[in-house]
């Protein structure tokens, strides 16, 4: 049978395991090992998933992910969120709808070491929405601020997803995290201002019953000491990646090693017993994301041997259309998968096929990552998937339903696709930083 053939038989099965509800990361295993079967042979088949799972394990590269969710894991027991929220909600207080403002910029500096968006979400949750309901937030408006803002873990490193994307497409983590810093920001703001202009309109959104006095210099200097450990961690991870210390690893290590440590001399950790939930939740998400990545990879590397990627860049290569057309069908695709998949799934089902026409069409691979987990955050709030949406509800329990945090969602979508047409039309948002860093 033609490779080429085999292929498409191997998405076809993929899309319809996925549709019957087979897992993801046992689908992936599964389809691909039908399809090497039928290209290799039963002994090359086994060869194959073996090499990809050793090398899925193996990798340096792999281990930062544990760490950079352990690390999250770490911040979360120390009280970091609590305290960015505490000192944000403070020096905001005077806004339109600073609670939510509050959320917003917290949830990007605290994104900053979680690395995960459902973490960002949960924790957030629970430290905001009863305030909320406390000031007569509309419920709506209050659980989808905190399910949008939690989206900035995936573009603010060290975003879990742009670890993923280097491995799957070869490219420099250290390049990609400081890609998503400034568009990271630049959304926050966005968000900020979509905030108050629309609490401006309808202060029953946030009708915030006190009225606060402005901060003394003294109050304000207090509001940035709470906020000081998770500059440290910042300027040690992120400052050893780009001072050439440490690897993306050794700096995941690093940042665990100093999250501990502030930990343990503010207080919040004080016993061996308290890291056994957050070691027990970082074993558990790890396992999870190891098995759709051993999946993931497998059929990533199944499908570079069908062919189709070398011959779709070729097809494109001859249509005599504009590149942004090409580039616009692909962002399409991304979008509709992301309403069905995660990530994950998308970036082995997809990134074999289009990257090698990303690098065909001139696109610099790097921005193209940015614009991918822009994409990924939009996914991570619209249905019927919207992770961070039930996360939402999980926390908020029976004061919301489900219908109306995604009817609160829209606003916030809004700002996303404004930001994610501004990084497409100005990519040096997301490559001015880098090569700042590291050169062009």
């Amino acid at each position: 049978m033609e490779p080429v053939t085999v292929g498409v038989i191997g998405i076809v099965a993929l899309l319809a395991s996925l549709g019957m509800g087979v897992s993801i990361g046992l689908a992936f295993i599964l389809v691909s090992f039908a399809t090497v079967l039928l290209l290799m042979g039963f002994d090359p088949a086994i060869s194959f998933l073996g090499q990809t799972m050793y090398h899925s394990i193996a990798s340096p590269n792999w281990c930062s992910i544990p760490l950079f969710i352990l690390m999250g894991a770490f911040a979360a027991v120390a009280g970091f969120g609590k305290a960015i929220y505490d000192g944000l909600y403070k020096l905001t207080r005077r806004w339109p709808g600073s609670l939510a403002v509050a959320t917003c910029f917290g949830s990007a500096i605290f994104g900053a070491i979680s690395g995960s968006s459902l973490a960002n979400t949960a924790i957030f949750g629970k430290l905001v929405l009863p305030e909320m309901d406390r000031y007569k937030y509309d419920r709506s408006f209050a659980a989808a601020c905190v399910a949008s803002a939690g989206t900035f873990a995936n573009m603010i490193p060290p975003s879990i997803n742009f670890v993923i994307f280097a491995l799957f497409t070869e490219q420099s983590i250290a390049r990609l995290f400081a890609a998503g810093v400034i568009p990271g920001i630049f959304t926050a703001l966005v968000y900020a201002a979509s905030i108050f202009i629309r609490v401006k309109r309808n202060p029953h959104l946030a009708p915030e019953a006190e009225v606060h006095g402005k901060l003394s210099f003294r109050e304000k200097i207090e509001c940035y000491k709470k906020m000081m450990p998770i500059g440290l961690v910042i300027l040690v991870t992120f400052g050893g990646i780009y001072g050439g210390v440490f690897s993306p690893t050794e700096a995941a290590a690093a940042g665990c090693l100093i999250t501990l440590i502030v930990g343990w001399f503010q207080g919040s950790i004080k016993k061996f017993g308290d890291l056994r939930e957050p070691l027990r939740e970082s074993a558990n998400t790890t396992a999870m994301l190891f098995i759709i990545n051993v999946g993931a990879l497998f059929f990533s590397r199944f499908f570079a041997l069908t062919d189709i990627p070398t011959e779709l860049a070729m097809l494109v290569q001859g249509w005599d259309v504009p590149r942004w057309v090409i580039l616009f069908g692909i962002l399409v695709v991304y979008f509709l998968l992301g309403m069905i998949m995660v990530e994950i799934g998308i970036y082995a089902l997809t990134l074999p096929i289009f990257m090698p026409i990303i690098l065909s069409l001139g696109y610099d691979p790097i921005w193209f990552g940015v614009v991918v987990l822009k994409l990924s955050e939009i996914a991570a709030i619209t249905p019927p998937v919207g992770l961070n949406v039930y996360m939402a509800k999980a926390v908020a329990g029976k004061n919301v339903s489900l219908e109306e945090i995604f009817r609160g969602i829209w606003p916030f979508c809004l700002c996303d696709i404004i930001v994610l047409i501004v990084l497409i039309l100005f990519p040096q948002l997301s490559l001015w930083l880098p090569n700042l860093l590291m050169g062009n």
